[in-house]
């Protein structure tokens, strides 16, 4: 298991360097990316970027297993349009966010902000361009709680946190999500934490 670095690592805080076709098909790469899928299930996280390992490259993995699913309600899959994600690798990838659509609000945490949530907003709907792990180009279309996680991830690699997206009355610790917000709607929830301000 790689060990997974917290907020303030500079790498972090660092845009990634792209790889070259070459080197992904190098042993390192390939055992980076066995090691990355091997932490990211540990966890369990659903994305794992190559910087929140220590290695500031253009690189994440990223699976949704249905197993991590089994304990939500069918409503809440639904509200947060979450299905199962195959194991993938991303690599050098540039992302297009739909134009003029709405941004979706929901809880966010991360693994290198260990502990905490907050509402993050994001787009509904994304295209991804990357390599994949053999260097073959593949083109992604996603939407819901697929496209959050790439969102996610790529900012990672361009040296953004969810918290620096984050609204802040919204930061909590997961127990507390869990004990008093896990089964509210977002709107209520906005206006329990923020009642001052309309929901963007």
């Amino acid at each position: 298991m790689l060990q997974i670095v917290q907020t303030g690592d500079p790498v972090l805080r660092t845009r990634a360097r792209e790889l070259l076709p070459r080197e992904i098909q190098s042993q390192g790469i390939q055992d980076l990316i066995a090691a990355m899928r091997e932490t990211m299930r540990d966890a369990p996280g659903v994305g794992l970027a190559a910087p929140q390992v220590g290695e500031s490259l253009q690189l994440a993995v990223i699976e949704d297993r249905p197993e991590y699913q089994r304990n939500v309600a069918e409503e809440r899959l639904a509200l947060l349009q979450r299905e199962p994600v195959p194991f993938q690798v991303i690599i050098n990838p540039r992302i297009t966010r739909k134009a003029g659509r709405r941004l979706e609000h929901f809880f966010e945490g991360c693994l290198s902000v260990s502990g905490f949530v907050g509402v993050v907003p994001r787009a509904l709907e994304v295209h991804v361009d990357a390599l994949d792990e053999h260097g073959k180009p593949v083109s992604i279309d996603a939407r819901g709680w697929y496209a959050r996680i790439l969102q996610h991830e790529i900012d990672h690699l361009n040296g953004v946190l969810c918290i620096d997206r984050m609204y802040p009355r919204t930061l909590m610790t997961q127990e507390n999500y869990a004990q008093f917000w896990g089964n509210r709607a977002i709107d209520e929830i906005w206006q329990a934490l923020d009642p001052e301000r309309p929901l963007p």
